[in-house]
C-alpha cells in the first residue's frame, strides 16, 4: 500500500510551498503555473484568482492570473450564447415546463443563462450547478448583475456531487442541461443523467432536452482536401496526411456541404432513462442518390419536450454552436441511384465512433 505516498508526498509538499508564498502575489501566480502543469484546475484557478487579488496594480501578475484563467474556459461558451435559435427553442420548452414555485436544477451553469430563464418563467428556486470554477464565479455575477440572486445560486460542483436534500431543498421539479457535444455524448451526458434522474429529479419530475439522437447521412464537401499537405521544400509530404484528426468538424452553414439522399438516426437516447449505456453498437443504411459523394457527415438532434427540437443539420445560411462532424472517404465516389451504404456506430457512453466498410461501396 506505499503506491500512494509519493502522489501524497508531492501535494503536502505543494502546500507548504503555498503557505509559505500566503501574502506574495508574484510567488502565488508562480505556484498557480506549476499547479495547471500538474493538472489541478481548481487549485489552479484558486491560486491565480488569489494571486490577482493580492498583486492588483501588478502588471506582470495580472497577466499570468488572466492567461491562466482564462485557459481553463471553454471558447464554445461565446457560440453557445450566439445561436439564437437555440436559446429559443430552450427558452420556449423552459416555459412550459415551469409551474409557480417549482424547483429546477440546471446542470452545467455556464453563463447562467438557462438558469435565469427557468426564474424568469416563474420558478421559485433554481440551483445551477457548474463544475469550472471561474466559469461559476462569473455566472454568480451575471445572475445578481440580472436581478435574480434571490432565486437562483450557482454552485461549483459536479451534478453528481450534490445531495437533493442539502443543496436543493428538496428532488427537483425539473432538471435542465446542455451538457451536449458535437457528437452528443463526449461531455458525459448519459451517465450524468442516469445519475441526475435517479437521485435528483422528483417522481414525475421533467427533463429538458427530454432526448437526442445522432443523425448521419451521406454527403459530398468540396473543401475535403483543400487542407492536406503535399509538397514542403521540395519534399514529398503526402504520409502525412494519414495523421489527420478525423472526423473534421464542419460549421452547418457551410455552402461546400451538399447532402446526399434521406438522413437516418444512428442513435437515439432518452435523457430521462436510467439504463446502462456502455457498449452499444448499431448501424443504418443510406441510400445514395447518384450524385458524387466523399464522405459521412453526422450531426446531433435535441428534442426538448414534446413541441419543441432543436438540430444542427447543415444547410446554408445556418448558424449553430454546434459542428458538425464529416468522415471523409479515400476516394470520390458516385455509386448508381439506390446503392444502399451501410454506416456503423458504437459508443461506450462517453465516445462515438462512426465509420463505413468502403470496400462494401461499389465503385
Amino acid at each position: 500500500m506505499t503506491h500512494n505516498r509519493k502522489p501524497d508526498a508531492t501535494r503536502a509538499g505543494f502546500e507548504q510551498l503555498v503557505t509559505a508564498a500566503r501574502g506574495d502575489g508574484r510567488k502565488l501566480a508562480a505556484l498557480a503555473e506549476v499547479a495547471r502543469g500538474a493538472g489541478s484546475h481548481r487549485r489552479t484557478y484558486q491560486l491565480a484568482t488569489e494571486a490577482q487579488a493580492l498583486a492588483p496594480d501588478d502588471a506582470d501578475v495580472a497577466s499570468i492570473a488572466r492567461e491562466l484563467i482564462a485557459d481553463e474556459v471553454p471558447s464554445w461558451h461565446n457560440n453557445m450564447l450566439r445561436d439564437e435559435t437555440r436559446n429559443r427553442a430552450f427558452e420556449a420548452a423552459i416555459k412550459r415546463a415551469v409551474r409557480p414555485e417549482s424547483r429546477v436544477l440546471d446542470i452545467g451553469a455556464g453563463t447562467g443563462l438557462l438558469a435565469m430563464m427557468a426564474a424568469r418563467a416563474g420558478a421559485g428556486t433554481v440551483v445551477s450547478c457548474e463544475m469550472n470554477p471561474a466559469v461559476a464565479d462569473v455566472a454568480t455575477e451575471i445572475v445578481a448583475l440580472n436581478g435574480y440572486a434571490d432565486r437562483v445560486r450557482v454552485l461549483s460542483a459536479k451534478s453528481t456531487e450534490l445531495d437533493a436534500e442539502t443543496d436543493l431543498g428538496g428532488r427537483a421539479d425539473l432538471i435542465v442541461s446542455e451538457i451536449v457535444s458535437n457528437n452528443l455524448l463526449s461531455e458525459d451526458v448519459l451517465p450524468t443523467m442516469t445519475d441526475a434522474v435517479a437521485r435528483l429529479l422528483a417522481p414525475g419530475g421533467r427533463v429538458i432536452p427530454e432526448s437526442g439522437q445522432i443523425v448521419v447521412s451521406l454527403a459530398d464537401w468540396d473543401g475535403y482536401g483543400e487542407d492536406e499537405i503535399e509538397h514542403v521544400a521540395g519534399f514529398d509530404m503526402r504520409p502525412f496526411n494519414r495523421l489527420m484528426q478525423h472526423p473534421l468538424r464542419l460549421k452547418v452553414g457551410d455552402e461546400g456541404i451538399e447532402l446526399r439522399g434521406e438522413p437516418a438516426t444512428l442513435f437515439g437516447f432518452d435523457f430521462a432513462s436510467t439504463e446502462p449505456w456502455s457498449g452499444q453498437r448499431a448501424s443504418v443504411e443510406l441510400i445514395a442518390d447518384g450524385n458524387y459523394i466523399n464522405g459521412v457527415i453526422q450531426w446531433i438532434r435535441l428534442k426538448l419536450d414534446a413541441r419543441t427540437s432543436y438540430e444542427n443539420r447543415p444547410r446554408p445560411d445556418t448558424r449553430s454552436s454546434w459542428a458538425a462532424l464529416f468522415l471523409p472517404f479515400e476516394r470520390e465516389i458516385a455509386p448508381p441511384p439506390g446503392t444502399r451504404i451501410r454506416v456503423e456506430g458504437a459508443h461506450d457512453g462517453h465516445r462515438v465512433r462512426i465509420w463505413v466498410d468502403e470496400r462494401l461501396i461499389p465503385a
